[in-house]
């Protein structure tokens, strides 16, 4: 299809000036996150309650009722991997209908139609940020001793963002035309959660016999190559063993990794095909 084609369905994704595109993002994002807690009494403190009360109840009965919680300080573990998954989740749900919630501002303006699940996901993170500085204070507390290898975690959330983001932007482009996206998103989250080395570390893959080597299955998932690798950069590198260690072979590693660039670029080649079609389809 021709670009004049295009133009005659609706604006673009990206637009035509940079500049302008990264400062509507920023825009929208920062209005979203201060309208998200406007007229709350504890206003952002509200962002970190929902993870610090699903850290408790599952803290609470992981170490405190069945005493079934394994891996050195796994309190501050169990929080990283609550932060990072909630973000996840926040970015990745939060952008399913997010074109369709702003179709009134669709069919009136014309602006670059990335920019609304970019933006979805950079409140995200803005959140992550915020509740990032409670799992360091908690960290802290638990008695985590920084190290250089706290130094692994900035790639390590970069590339939780850039596939989050992808993710963000492949659902909410398929909800324009399949409305079924939202109810099946959340079905698949809840099983990306258990499924992933979030309330247990991933070295408890290794204890499974299912006829085939479960840590290498396992570890093809992006969330627990991350999870793994952050819990041996940020809590214990000796109570938790890196993303090759707990998958018991670099190859799926290499996988999980490559996974995340290639879900990024599915969503954005999607969203840049039916950007133009966005109004028209709502």
């Amino acid at each position: 299809m021709s670009v004049q084609a295009a133009e005659a369905y609706g604006p673009s994704a990206l637009g035509g000036e940079t500049r302008r595109f990264v400062e509507l993002t920023l825009t929208m994002a920062r209005t979203e996150f201060k309208l998200r807690y406007y007229g709350s009494v504890l206003g952002y403190v509200w962002s970190l309650m929902r993870p610090l009360l699903f850290f408790g109840v599952l803290y609470l009965f992981f170490v405190k009722i069945a005493q079934i919680a394994k891996g050195p300080y796994y309190g501050a573990y169990l929080l990283t991997g609550i932060v990072l998954f909630s973000y996840l989740s926040d970015a990745t749900a939060g952008a399913v209908g997010c074109l369709v919630a702003r179709e009134g501002m669709l069919r009136k303006i014309r602006f670059p139609r990335m920019v609304i699940p970019l933006s979805v996901s950079l409140t995200a993170t803005f959140n992550l940020a915020v509740n990032f500085i409670a799992v360091l204070v908690f960290a802290f507390a638990s008695g985590v001793t920084p190290t250089i290898l706290w130094l692994e975690m900035i790639p390590i959330v970069l590339l939780f963002i850039v596939l989050a983001t992808g993710i963000a932007m492949l659902l909410s482009a398929l909800f324009v035309r399949f409305r079924d996206v939202q109810p099946i998103w959340e079905v698949l989250l809840q099983v990306w959660f258990y499924g992933s080395p979030v309330i247990y570390p991933a070295t408890a893959y290794v204890t499974h016999k299912l006829g085939f080597n479960v840590q290498h299955i396992a570890m093809i998932n992006p969330v627990a190559t991350l999870l793994a690798q952050m819990g041996h950069a940020f809590i214990d590198p000796q109570g938790y063993p890196n993303a090759v260690g707990a998958a018991g072979a670099v190859w799926p590693v290499v996988l999980a990794l490559a996974i995340i660039p290639a879900v990024f670029g599915l969503g954005w080649w999607v969203f840049m095909r039916e950007a133009p079609r966005v109004a028209e389809n709502l």
